[in-house]
């Protein structure tokens, strides 16, 4: 019998060695791609906004109405991803945001920014809820908040990434006479076009498909998580139609838009608030400069879903770092020095970044099948509206009062609203 499970926990750690090895690297860089096509319109903005008249209030509008397209086709793309398949369905997202994307480069006033953005939405629309849900398919509920974070922390990766690249090609990429701020759209999103005809090519779809699986296994991992469906099943059995009526959802709903308010007005205000510390800083400098709160929050992220993991508790793992996140804002609103706003632009990144390996893990505990799709896209397409909000409200009191202070001081609240509302999400799900 000793012998058995010695083997059983060898064939464990292999598998899931492989799957991580395989899997998530892949899923990692598309996220990443996805990220900066998403955000690199806060670094377009630093030359963007003057070129084209643009106010504090019609940037936020603009970079907020990206989630309204994303809100009206999330639920409809991820179902369509259960039904036909990862591989080709990622793949036609990523191919048709790298094309709007990089189109967004050759806007002429604000309104058609408007609609590029909100175009970029639809065409988004599904992606990150369908990563999750394709997590699901490969791992247990054990290794998922480890999964998600991991793939997540393209969201830090991309600016300390990004950031130094993107401020580069403001300072210094003039080709033919066009704006620089005109190539780093084009060219941030040529990569999504190439990386969607690697997804077709290379993303399986489930581990029954998976070629670098030996017989044993697949068979173990198959075995595995059909034990666990079986569970949840039995437990919680939720319909397609249940989950746009269950409390669990709507509840997991509120806590990711008033937590992702704070994640996307980090985002897309960030640039502008460290070039507003000095303005003898290059846009190389600035984007060097927000490389320090990636960090901190990288190494956070990773630290806090491995405890997450290791301890399978999920609410407060959210739940304190989303608060610690809420008191950034308020202290970056009252920040007087170039020292404190690093700190707090440092404790916010760490917060929210670390908010999401365990909050991801919620869902996936009691949905299955067609109702983990659509609940799981549910609950990102209303939190996403959170990147409509924030980002919006601080341009608006930004326009109105010419300053910041109230708008980030409103983030912040936001933020730990969403921890008071982890705390009070009952332990368990109930039916609907």
């Amino acid at each position: 019998m000793t012998h058995n499970f010695l083997n059983e926990t060898d064939l464990e750690a292999r598998t899931l060695r492989k799957l991580q090895w395989r899997i998530l690297p892949f899923i990692f860089l598309l996220y990443v791609i996805a990220y900066i096509d998403r955000i690199n319109v806060s670094f377009a903005a630093l030359t963007m906004n003057k070129d084209l008249g643009i106010s504090a209030q019609q940037y936020g509008f603009a970079v907020g109405i990206f989630f309204v397209g994303y809100f009206l086709f999330e639920i409809p793309s991820n179902l369509m991803l259960h039904r036909i398949g990862a591989r080709i369905w990622i793949a036609r997202i990523l191919i048709t945001w790298g094309i709007v994307a990089a189109l967004t480069g050759f806007v002429h006033n604000v309104h058609e920014l408007y609609i590029a953005r909100f175009a970029l939405g639809l065409a988004e629309a599904g992606y990150y809820p369908g990563v999750v849900l394709y997590l699901t398919y490969w791992f247990r509920q054990r290794e998922q908040a480890r999964a998600i974070a991991l793939v997540l922390i393209g969201v830090p990766v991309t600016t300390i990434l990004g950031g130094p690249i993107s401020g580069f090609i403001l300072d210094h990429v003039h080709w033919l006479s066009m704006a620089s701020w005109r190539w780093l759209l084009l060219l941030e999103g040529i990569p999504a076009i190439l990386c969607g005809i690697l997804a077709y090519a290379m993303l399986p779809t489930r581990p029954q498909e998976a070629t670098f699986l030996t017989p044993d296994e697949r068979d173990w991992i198959c075995a595995e998580l059909a034990r666990e469906h079986e569970q949840k099943t039995s437990q919680h059995n939720i319909s397609l139609a249940e989950t746009f009526t269950h409390k669990r959802i709507w509840h997991l709903a509120a806590i990711q838009l008033t937590a992702l308010t704070g994640l996307y007005s980090l985002s897309f205000w960030m640039p502008q608030v460290v070039k507003a510390l000095s303005s003898h800083y290059t846009n190389t400098l600035i984007g060097w400069l927000l490389v320090i709160p990636q960090l901190a929050g990288l190494a956070c992220m990773v630290s806090v879903s491995r405890h997450s993991d290791k301890t399978l508790e999920r609410r407060f793992h959210a739940a304190l770092p989303v608060f610690a996140g809420g008191i950034g804002w308020l202290g970056l609103s009252v920040s007087a020095t170039p020292w404190m706003t690093m700190l707090m632009l440092s404790l916010i990144a760490a917060g929210i970044y670390s908010f999401f390996g365990p909050f991801w893990s919620l869902p996936s505990e009691f949905l299955h099948g067609y109702a983990a799709a659509s609940g799981i896209a549910m609950i990102n397409s209303i939190g996403n509206l959170g990147g409509f909000a924030g980002p919006y409200v601080i341009g608006f009191i930004k326009t109105r009062t010419g300053s910041m202070q109230w708008g980030l001081a409103f983030v912040g609240a936001s933020m730990m609203l969403s921890a008071v509302l982890l705390v009070l999400l009952p332990k368990r799900a109930s039916t609907p």
